[in-house]
């Protein structure tokens, strides 16, 4: 038994009449079991509803372009939607199978770093079911994406961090830590500045002696050699992730929140009925010495984002660890009835995350949550850009504005006698243009300035529409007839350029 470990569990948390046990608890599997399964369930019913997001689109185009980077990210996520068009092609519960599983792994895991900060079986089961009915955690796993990865990732490291923290470093555990951020790094690189922050956290709070940990350093060479193949391809491509990056600190995402939501939308994003759980949990980190650096790295890393103008949900990884936390102390002290009660009550905020509407009636669900209203509608839109392309000549390239709607029409046009589409946005730039002998376009949502220098005559020719009423970035896009090319593609895709 760990005397470090005894005296930081002694400490009591708010809203707490009892110590929380000092010795480790039996694991609550049958009882965790059910809550991972319910939410396996149910993601693996909903995930064919609805249709693909605009960046599983981009991440299937992807992955028939692997290599071991993208303007925008990692090479796992185009590698996994490339495996799931092998096994199923055009399967949306094949693309979305790897991030019910990670919504699996996730719960399990909260439930586990509940038990390694001493809660019974039914602060285990408390703080499964609190994972299980959070919205972040509920929209990420929905889709596959790369925060799908990032939190699972997250979740994981956390967990081996509190076991380091808590019984003692080991190379094994650092192992384990390296291996572990560097493959989330694969998924989602910001898991580099959980760690930078961790290392300043560890500075300021302590316990200090792990920054002497030979231990520290071996995880830290082995994220660097796993992550390195992305990082040189960022190198050789000149950094283009960080063009990205500044996009989003100005706003320039459809998912962007200005700077002064940035703290209200963690109890949107999180739950408002699952914030006694987090905000307990974030208390009784600080208060405990031994795992107090993790408390310091949450505040840290929000000051950080903050600052650097990051996208609320970027926190998303640390609230199965607060969850965790917080969830013993909560039962103590409102009792396991008013726990479920509290549970149970968040669960209809499932219809503003997961496609539980018909899609004619998800415009309330979409003025919440962007994000769904970026899965409906697309093989509506493609068939309205096939019958205005019949109306071009024969030989007419497309382009399009963003890389949703290219891999709109790569998915959804070939059968409907569709040529590939171009596009200037992240990777789809990389692909090159149309061919030099396509000396006409069809433009969907490009920059009229970029065309007018590009080609000698354009015309409006349509306007997409959601037939459903569904007000998405989509929704009013115009498209533009280009004729005339007025240099060869070569000296012109250079302006169709966009991050």
């Amino acid at each position: 038994m760990n005397p470090q470990r005894d005296r930081a569990a002694a400490v009591p948390g708010p809203w707490q009449p009892v110590v929380v046990p000092t010795t480790r608890q039996p694991f609550a599997s049958r009882g965790v079991a059910l809550v991972a399964a319910a939410v396996g369930v149910v993601l693996l019913a909903l995930s064919g509803r609805y249709g693909y997001h605009r960046d599983e689109l981009y991440f299937v185009a992807a992955g028939k372009h692997l290599a071991w980077g993208y303007p925008d990210q990692p090479p796992l996520v185009p590698l996994l939607a490339r495996l799931a068009d092998l096994v199923a092609p055009g399967s949306l519960v094949a693309l979305r199978l790897p991030s019910t599983l990670a919504a699996i792994a996730i719960v399990t895991l909260t439930a586990a770093i509940a038990r390694e900060l001493g809660a019974k079986r039914e602060g285990q089961v408390i703080a499964a079911s609190a994972a299980a009915t959070c919205g972040l955690v509920l929209a990420m796993t929905h889709l596959l994406s790369t925060s799908t990865f990032g939190l699972l990732g997250w979740t994981l490291l956390t967990l081996l961090l509190v076991r380091i923290l808590q019984d003692g470093a080991t190379l094994g555990r650092w192992v384990a830590v390296g291996a572990v951020a560097g493959l989330t790094a694969q998924s989602n690189p910001l898991v580099g500045l959980l760690l930078v922050v961790l290392v300043a956290a560890l500075a300021a709070v302590g316990p200090r002696q792990l920054l002497r940990e030979p231990g520290l350093y071996v995880a830290g060479a082995i994220a660097v050699v796993v992550i390195a193949p992305y990082l040189f391809w960022q190198h050789t491509n000149g950094w283009p992730q960080l063009d990205v990056a500044r996009g989003i600190a100005n706003g320039e995402s459809g998912s962007s929140e200005p700077r002064a939501l940035f703290v209200p939308m963690q109890l949107l994003l999180v739950g408002p009925l699952l914030t006694p759980f987090w905000v307990v949990g974030l208390v009784r980190l600080l208060r405990m010495p031994s795992v107090r650096v993790l408390g310091a790295t949450y505040l840290g890393l929000a000051a950080l984002l903050l600052l650097l103008g990051g996208k609320p949900y970027y926190l998303a990884g640390l609230y199965p660890l607060l969850l965790a936390a917080g969830a013993q102390p909560v039962v103590y002290r409102i009792k396991v009835p008013a726990c479920v009660a509290l549970l149970g009550l968040s669960v209809p905020a499932v219809v503003f995350t997961l496609p539980v509407l018909p899609a004619a009636q998800a415009g309330i669900p979409v003025a919440v949550n962007y994000d769904v209203g970026e899965t409906i509608g697309w093989p509506d839109l493609v068939k309205q850009v096939a019958a205005t392309h019949r109306t071009l000549p024969e030989g007419t390239a497309i382009v399009a504005g963003n890389y949703g709607l290219a891999g709109a029409v790569d998915r959804y046009g070939p059968d409907l006698g569709l040529p590939p589409a171009h596009s200037g946005h992240m990777a789809y730039w990389l692909w090159g243009p149309p061919p030099d002998e396509a000396d006409s376009v069809l433009a969907i949502g490009v920059d009229p300035d970029v065309l007018d220098d590009a080609f000698t005559t354009c015309r409006e020719v349509g306007v997409l529409e959601n037939r459903w009423g569904i007000d998405n970035d989509e929704d009013g896009t115009t498209m533009l007839a280009c004729t005339g090319l007025t240099r060869p593609w070569v000296d012109n895709w250079p302006a169709f350029r966009r991050p």
